[in-house]
């Protein structure tokens, strides 16, 4: 019955042309998560990524934000320290050296998280393929210790989008958890 009022909501909705934002709930790698609802899921520009998301930029931003999640089984995508130095690498600060980033580990839902952040001009582009520099840009990250594997969660845009962000990113971070 729920689910068929919803159903009709949303129908109405369309007809009138008013947007339904729902959160999306997804598992990727033995991780559940809810996306906040105001960002909407993408197709994944690559075959690395299991799901992204556009994140709305904040006013006066020139791009939106992007979160990318990763997932590449048991024995891959590297360890946490290494994650954590790959992404701070693709920032450098104002004297163009390598940014350094804050990074925190706590516990979620009883699985062991650690949140990055990042900050400076990035150099966006494939790895180990040509990049464009973006001054003034900002990474989230989460990296959350999966039952078989690690899930990588990385959000990038204009400092302003991310730093609108923050509570967003911190909701998500506390909706993972491993099943």
């Amino acid at each position: 019955m729920k689910r068929l009022m919803i159903c009709s909501l949303a129908l109405v909705a369309s007809m009138l042309g008013v947007g339904v934002l729902e959160a999306a709930t997804k598992s990727v790698g033995g991780v559940a998560f809810t996306a906040p609802e105001r960002w909407g899921e993408t197709q994944p520009s690559s075959m690395m990524r299991k799901a992204q998301f556009r994140v709305p930029r904040a006013s006066g931003d020139a791009e939106d934000g992007e979160l990318a999640v990763f997932y590449f089984g048991p024995g891959q995508g590297g360890s946490i320290d290494d994650n954590v130095q790959r992404w701070a690498g693709q920032f450098t600060d104002a004297s163009g050296q390598p940014a350094t980033p804050t990074t925190t580990t706590r516990q979620v839902n009883g699985a062991s998280v650690t949140v990055v952040r990042a900050e400076g001009t990035y150099a966006s582009g494939l790895p180990m393929g040509s990049s464009t520099p973006k001054p003034n840009y900002a990474m989230l990250g989460a990296i959350v210790s999966g039952s078989e594997a690690p899930v990588f969660f990385k959000l990038v845009g204009p400092r302003a989008t991310i730093d609108q962000a923050v509570p967003e990113f911190d909701a998500l971070v506390a909706s993972f958890a491993v099943e």
